[in-house]
């Protein structure tokens, strides 16, 4: 907007014009935003329209169940093996720690050769029987010297008898000493395979609950899958009809769409009646010069004064 200023004078004694702009009264509420419309844009209209009818109608699809087999359940193989485990015979009863025995004459006779005696008859005859040919050897040497019948005879003869019986005595100690030695080694060695077989018999059923055990977890994890499968299945259903929501939803995510129009506030009438009145004086001054009122010039003023200025030359400065 060009606001104009006029000065002029009529002479040294002459009137002096009015000076200034003509002020426009403002609107205050003039531009201020009230109300915004968003409209899909031209380009995306049919695009949005024809993908939001086809969301739509696969929201509006029943749940498709799955109908086959959730899980792969048992194998023959396992079955098998399931149904041996359960018929298997655990010893539970015989399952124990090992209680060893005591080796003494009970045991000692138990595991003793019963046909000791028989074994050493042969030797004890065989000692009895060299004893004799000693004493006809003694008594033969006798004869021979004259002695026989004598007190060397007697003393020779009494120590034959005495080498005979220890002789037989160590023989049958030595043969029943022996004896014991292998009975109470077979004792040990009873015993030794009698707490071996607990052992094995313990490990045994252990391993056989192990087994059943394991087998056991192995069909309550099929189960839990089944389960869990099914579970699975249900929720699947139950969030369905959410999830179609939120596929609707997501097919305008992302999508300059949108065009946005705004409205302002428009000028009161008031305020265009002032700003069109400012307009017009501004108009007049521009083209004619600015209005001024009657001159007063005393009466005492001389006429021949001459004007420095004309009083009808306008100034006008355009103040940008």
């Amino acid at each position: 907007m060009t606001a104009t200023t006029t000065t002029g004078t009529t002479g040294s004694t002459g009137a002096t014009g009015s000076t200034g702009t003509t002020p426009v009264i403002a609107d205050p509420l003039a531009g201020k935003q009230t109300g915004m419309e968003s409209n899909l844009s031209n380009w995306a209209g049919d695009y949005v329209t024809g993908m939001l009818g086809k969301g739509q109608a696969l929201a509006a699809q029943p749940y498709q169940a799955y109908s086959g087999p959730l899980t792969a359940g048992t194998s023959e193989l396992q079955q098998n093996a399931f149904q041996g485990l359960a018929n298997l015979a655990i010893p539970t009863d015989k399952m124990g720690a090992f209680n060893p025995q005591t080796f003494g004459a009970t045991q000692a006779q138990q595991y003793m050769n019963p046909y000791l005696m028989s074994a050493l008859n042969p030797q004890l005859q065989e000692a009895r029987r060299q004893s004799e040919i000693t004493q006809m050897q003694n008594n033969a040497n006798l004869t021979k010297a004259g002695a026989f019948g004598g007190g060397r005879q007697a003393i020779m003869n009494s120590e034959t008898q005495r080498s005979l019986g220890s002789n037989l005595a160590d023989i049958t100690g030595t043969g029943y000493a022996n004896a014991y030695d292998k009975a109470m080694a077979q004792f040990n060695t009873e015993q030794g395979r009698g707490m071996e077989a607990q052992k094995m018999l313990n490990d045994y059923g252990m391993g056989a609950l192990a087994a059943q055990q394991s087998a056991g977890a192995v069909q309550r994890g099929i189960e839990a899958e089944g389960v869990a499968a099914d579970k699975k299945a249900f929720e699947d259903e139950r969030d369905y009809p959410y999830k179609q929501v939120q596929y609707m939803q997501s097919l305008l995510q992302g999508l300059p769409l949108e065009t946005q129009s705004y409205s302002y506030q428009q000028p009161s009438m008031l305020s265009n009646a002032a700003s069109t009145a400012g307009g017009v004086m501004s108009l007049w001054d521009q083209a004619f010069g600015p209005a001024r009122g009657p001159a007063t010039t005393p009466a005492t003023t001389p006429a021949t004064t001459p004007a420095t200025t004309p009083a009808t030359t306008p100034a006008t400065t355009p103040i940008r």
